[in-house]
């Protein structure tokens, strides 16, 4: 399969750069278990890649718990502020960041988290992120929907030194939303997804990988890993 050549790439965060996907259920599931309720397997799937407020609504509707949105998301933060503290890097992110920076490829940050919960996240690998152009998160006050809406890509693609031309872009995904979203906007997506996440959710990517391990970033016009 050909590739189009690129300029610049854009990631999401949550389970494409840092290993949140597997802390979130648990945070998720204790906030649940105060009301009562378990948090289910159709929450689970449906809150991946959405805004940290439409997580909060859909858990609060799919788990038909007695709390209001705003009550959920206040515990939700509470337990967050001490979890999100120690999220570790997933496989082949580091290689890649220090590549493209070395190779003065520009790169931004397109995330659904909030700028507060991005600053949490990311305290133990600031001279990482520093590399990046810019961050597009989910509370960015130009952001008028969040994904799966193409709006935080095409945000993003213009925050460049120059605004670049979404077909110049590539994104790289976890999940289906943030896949639709970037598609959407009329660029390349990598989906590095969640093992176990169905066959049906993955097949709107560009290519699937299963770690940024097997990313060969020469595909898409960019330098080869020397």
């Amino acid at each position: 399969m050909a590739f189009h050549p690129v300029k610049v790439v854009i990631f999401d965060m949550d389970g494409t750069l840092l290993d949140t996907e597997s802390v979130y259920p648990a945070i998720f599931e204790a906030v649940c278990q105060k009301y009562g309720k378990s948090f289910n397997a159709k929450a689970r799937e449906s809150v991946l890649g959405v805004s940290e407020r439409r997580s909060c609504e859909i858990t609060v509707e799919l788990c038909e718990l007695p709390c209001t949105v705003d009550e959920f998301q206040d515990e939700f933060i509470k337990i967050s502020n001490v979890k999100l503290t120690s999220c570790a890097l997933l496989p082949g992110v580091e290689k890649l960041l220090r590549h493209l920076n070395a190779n003065n490829v520009p790169f931004a940050l397109a995330t659904s988290s909030g700028h507060r919960t991005v600053e949490i996240k990311i305290q133990n690998y600031l001279e990482l992120f520093d590399m990046f152009h810019h961050k597009v998160t989910g509370t960015d006050p130009e952001l008028k929907n969040g994904k799966p809406a193409p709006d935080i890509f095409l945000l993003a693609a213009q925050r460049f030194e120059k605004p670049v031309d979404p077909k110049d872009c590539l994104v790289i995904e976890d999940s289906k939303n943030g896949v639709k979203g970037a598609r959407a906007a009329g660029m390349q997506c990598v989906m590095v997804p969640e093992k176990g996440i169905k066959k049906e959710n993955t097949l709107e990517a560009t290519l699937v990988l299963g770690s940024l391990e097997e990313f060969r970033p020469e595909l898409f016009g960019l330098p080869a890993f020397t």
